[in-house]
């Protein structure tokens, strides 16, 4: 069984952050493993406050994996401040672990700040040279390039944008826009990839930018190509969203428990 390691922020509500990534490794059938930077008190609703782990403390479970059980694959989210980022990226540098999936974590569904302005510059510059991956949604797309992101194209000028701050890929989510079809757009030295769905017109959509994250580093656990993993992601968590249980009274979790269709 592959290693999949997720470096990010507890969630008290179970939808998103370290329980969402977890929860995700479980279905597609990798071993989980975690490192917790900041534990928060929220649930559908908000977030009501945000304790962050002191960085010795963050760096002493980064080399206790290190040393037993380190990852085939591993992601970030939620990294709080410049300190934190700093140590995590340290860490990654020096135990040579990859790929990376970096999930930037800039604000909470219901519209929280999770990323102070001073660890902005510390994602740019440390963390997106070391992902084969980055997944924003367009609000973080933005904040990480500076410009307007809304319509497809501005989406696949951030993605090169992305790409020339030392991202391998990027993959820009169209799931914060108010068009009738969602576009997520994969930008590689390749060229680009558009994939498109009806919007699911709900409020169950906490968690979900952990939740393809998570989906993808389990994939490359796995041995699988980029696009193969983002296209299994992509479609895992839409029907992870369609089968929502409905629970909380704000923007509820999505279903972890919908089986997986690798290769589909």
């Amino acid at each position: 069984m592959k290693i999949a390691l997720t470096i990010a922020g507890s969630d008290s509500g179970g939808g998103a952050g370290i329980q969402a990534d977890l929860k995700t490794f479980h279905q597609f059938g990798c071993f989980g493993t975690s490192a917790i930077v900041a534990l928060t008190a929220q649930n559908t609703r908000g977030v009501r406050g945000v304790h962050e782990v002191p960085t010795d403390f963050i760096a002493l479970q980064l080399q206790a994996l290190a040393d037993d059980l380190p990852p085939a694959a591993l992601k970030t989210g939620m990294l709080a401040s410049a300190a934190i980022v700093e140590t995590v990226t340290d860490a990654i540098q020096r135990h040579d672990w990859g790929p990376l999936v970096a999930d930037p974590v800039m604000i909470s569904s219901s519209g929280d700040r999770l990323l102070r302005a001073d660890a902005e510059r510390e994602i740019r510059t440390r963390l997106l040279p070391l992902a084969a991956l980055v997944t924003p949604n367009l609000d973080e797309a933005a904040l990480l390039t500076r410009r307007e992101v809304r319509s497809v194209a501005q989406m696949e000028d951030a993605g090169r944008a992305l790409l020339q701050l030392g991202a391998e890929a990027a993959l820009v989510k169209g799931g914060h826009g108010t068009e009738d079809d969602v576009t997520d757009v994969l930008v590689t030295n390749e060229g680009i990839v558009r994939y498109r769905h009806p919007r699911l017109r709900t409020r169950s959509t906490h968690g979900t930018g952990c939740t393809v994250s998570a989906a993808v580093t389990a994939g490359f656990a796995q041995g699988q190509l980029l696009a193969q993993a983002v296209r299994d992601a992509l479609e895992f968590t839409t029907r992870a969203i369609e089968h929502a249980p409905g629970l909380g009274g704000g923007h509820g979790p999505l279903d972890h428990t919908v089986a997986v269709h690798v290769g589909a």
